[in-house]
């Protein structure tokens, strides 16, 4: 009992030296302002006709602290083609900018703005952005890259979350512990695939299962660190941050908290439901079979002669092991005929290459019915692709030396980071720790969670973070010019009922935002990088923007929201990219329908090892990391691929066809409405006398139409 007792005081003395030494570590860095409660502050009292609004009122005082002030307002027309772009991704209308330049009334301006953001277009503008953070794709990565035939219900959850306005604050909750908090709800249920958007090590043959659960927890906890606080917790993962106060014991505990739950496919779907999908599923095999058994018919002799060679080049006693009957194989010649039979099974081209030339001619013919027939497959049964509790009790989670499953250190309970903790405690029971989290990320007093939306609304809106790191609020990363301005954002956000609807509004409808976005080398001399917002800064499209504007500015764009993700034509040399241990037929069945192939940008099917080269030329994020805010790179590729892809030449052929069909009086009205679909206003005169010689030479149409679309007028933002 007294060495029992003496036990009891070590481990004591041990845990309090221990919790001495979190509290040294964190210390003054604990003070640093990103962790302190957001009070709000007082707008500031400016009488000026420039102030719209509070955001108006702290810029302007920031302004002329630096002895500076705003630019010019930008004019009307590209003002509308600004904030469309923005709210949308998509260009207006010829049409829509004309009623705004007619509406003389006093709120015209802020009446685009609401029509904008209720549309549809604004869920899938903002759920772009959101999913370049979370790093959503449809396919798992690494090796096999294999699909996520139900992942693309997170993609329109986050589209319909956006589109229909959801508190921010819900939205988290479901994303996080949508499945304990809402049971019953399938959006929630399907929102918990964020816990599983990032990549995951799916591969073939042996693996580590604790290693794969720590590459999983791993993810989340990276994932929830960046995405809801702005915390690079995963540096915490093999020892205490270098910089910030969060502590290694921080990383496990986090993950600890996801230790009872496990990512699952859940149906989705009622009994008549699943009933009618089996049905589909037996007509579908019904056509499928006959078709299979013909191919397996076919290879068959070719198989047993492969066979044969194979067999008589065995060694003696594989070979004899082989040939004698299964009843009658002691145990030696069972391992030995298991060998053997290994050794002989041939792969699928080793029987292609002895077929002779007929056989091959319609082996082709029955592979292009195969796929034919695949491409008629129904849908796969309704799933959520979610990460929900496995009704067991959570095992003990621990502190990893260099974040090794098999090099284990001292236990940890499930927490949130002790900088932040206070007095919350998440629960020990794995039921409920995932609620527990989503509430404390959800509370007003949480310092982060509203301070780093509101800043990615910014960014989103300006082109620039008042924090321009915004996965990163720490010691290392960026410091807002304006804290008050950060800070009013964040508790308005909060007392709008978590709306990011509403400070959106209250950015484009300011002042600041409808600046022209022209510079000005003594106000550069003064703030270079714009810091003050003396100016908008220049936005170039998205890659998805770009190729969703030429096919808006063509009449093409398939307006459809939802569904399935859509796979377009590739290039031969990507296709080559895809990785198959089987044939190479079939690989990328592309919908025959071209008005599908002509959907958003946002439902193209985004497989992580395959990259579409417009899309990668103009900066498409890589869904490997987090791509808080996309990188604009010039280069000559970017140029090439809009001259010359296969695309832009179609979509130039199809805006062509428009110009024509709309425009029988002839040259001068193409010239003028392409140019006011393409770009948004007349063009110039010596733009049309420059177009006109184009066509006096002998340019074709559809080649004035890759023109612009080559302008760089056509890629930015106003």
């Amino acid at each position: 009992m007294k060495r029992a007792a003496q036990a009891v005081l070590v481990f004591a003395a041990a845990g309090l030296i221990w919790a001495q030494g979190d509290e040294a570590f964190i210390g003054a860095r604990g003070k640093y302002w990103a962790f302190q409660k957001v009070i709000r502050p007082a707008v500031p009292a400016l009488r000026d006709a420039w102030v719209r609004n509070p955001v108006d009122a702290f810029l302007l005082q920031g302004l002329r602290q630096k002895q500076l002030e705003p630019s010019a307002p930008l004019d009307r027309a590209r003002l509308m083609r600004r904030v469309t772009y923005d709210l949308t991704g998509l260009p207006p209308t010829p049409e829509e900018i004309d009623a705004f330049l007619k509406d003389k009334s006093a709120g015209a301006y802020e009446k685009v703005v609401d029509r904008l953001l209720a549309s549809p277009a604004y869920g899938e503008r903002w759920a772009a952005k959101w999913l370049d953070v979370v790093r959503y794709a449809d396919t798992n990565g690494f090796e096999l890259d294999l699909e996520r035939p139900n992942a693309w219900r997170y993609r329109d959850y986050v589209i319909h979350a956006f589109h229909t306005g959801k508190p921010y604050d819900r939205f988290i909750q479901e994303q996080i512990a949508g499945d304990e908090m809402f049971p019953g709800d399938h959006e929630a249920l399907i929102a918990t695939g964020y816990l599983r958007a990032g990549s995951e090590h799916l591969v073939a043959g042996n693996i580590d299962p604790e290693e794969s659960r720590q590459e999983v927890l791993t993810e989340i906890a990276t994932s929830v660190g960046q995405t809801f606080l702005g915390m690079t917790i995963n540096c915490a993962r093999c020892h205490n941050h270098k910089f910030d106060p969060i502590l290694q014991r921080d990383f496990y505990a986090l993950q600890s908290i996801f230790a009872g739950a496990k990512g699952k496919d859940v149906e989705i779907v009622d009994a008549d439901g699943k009933a009618a999908w089996e049905a589909a599923q037996k007509l579908y095999k019904d056509r499928l079979s006959p078709v299979q058994d013909a191919l397996k018919a076919l290879a068959k002799p070719f198989d047993e002669q492969v066979r044969e060679v194979r067999k008589r080049q065995l060694d003696p006693k594989l070979r004899l092991a082989l040939d004698t009957p299964k009843d009658k194989r002691t145990d030696e010649q069972k391992r030995l005929a298991s060998d053997a039979q290994t050794q002989i099974n041939p792969a699928w081209d080793e029987i292609v290459a002895v077929m002779p030339p007929n056989v091959l001619a319609e082996r082709a013919r029955l592979r292009q019915r195969l796929h034919e027939v695949e491409a008629t497959a129904p849908d796969p049964l309704p799933a959520a692709y979610a990460f929900v509790n496995t009704g067991e009790a959570a095992p003990q989670s621990y502190i990893l030396r260099l974040g090794d499953p098999h090099s284990r250190l001292d236990q940890v309970e499930p927490a949130v980071p002790e900088v932040l903790r206070a007095d919350y405690r998440i629960p020990a029971e794995a039921t409920g720790r995932r609620t527990a989290l989503a509430r404390w990320l959800t509370s007003a007093d949480n310092p982060l969670t509203a301070r780093v939306m509101v800043n990615r609304i910014w960014q989103f809106r300006t082109g620039d973070g008042m924090v321009r790191t915004p996965n990163d609020f720490g010691v290392m990363g960026d410091k807002p010019e304006s804290h008050a301005l950060l800070d009013w954002l964040a508790a308005e956000f909060v007392s709008a009922n978590w709306s990011v609807r509403a400070i959106d509004r209250l950015i484009v409808t300011s002042s600041a935002y409808r600046q022209s976005a022209a510079p000005d080398a003594a106000k550069a001399k003064i703030d270079p990088q714009n810091r003050l917002l003396w100016r908008m800064n220049r936005k170039r499209c998205d890659a998805e923007m770009i190729r969703d504007a030429a096919l808006a500015v063509a009449g093409t764009l398939n307006p459809a929201i939802g569904g399935r993700p859509v796979r377009i034509p590739i290039e031969p040399e990507v296709y080559d990219l895809i990785f198959t241990e089987y044939e190479r037929d079939g690989l990328w069945p592309v919908s025959p329908d071209r008005s599908v192939q002509n959907r958003r940008g946002i439902y193209l099917y985004n497989k992580r090892s395959v990259r579409l080269p417009l899309l990668t030329a103009f900066d498409q994020p890589d869904t490997i990391t987090s791509c808080p805010v996309r990188p604009v790179s010039t280069h000559a590729l970017q140029a090439l691929t809009l001259f010359n892809s296969g695309f832009m030449q179609e979509v130039s052929q199809a805006f062509a066809a428009r110009l024509v069909k709309a425009c029988a009086s002839g040259r001068g009205c193409q010239i003028d409405r392409a140019w006011q679909l393409a770009l948004g206003r007349p063009p110039r005169a010596k733009e049309t006398q420059l177009a006109r010689e184009f066509f006096r030479s002998g340019g074709a149409l559809s080649d004035f139409c890759l023109a612009l679309f080559n302008r760089n007028e056509f890629l930015y933002v106003p």
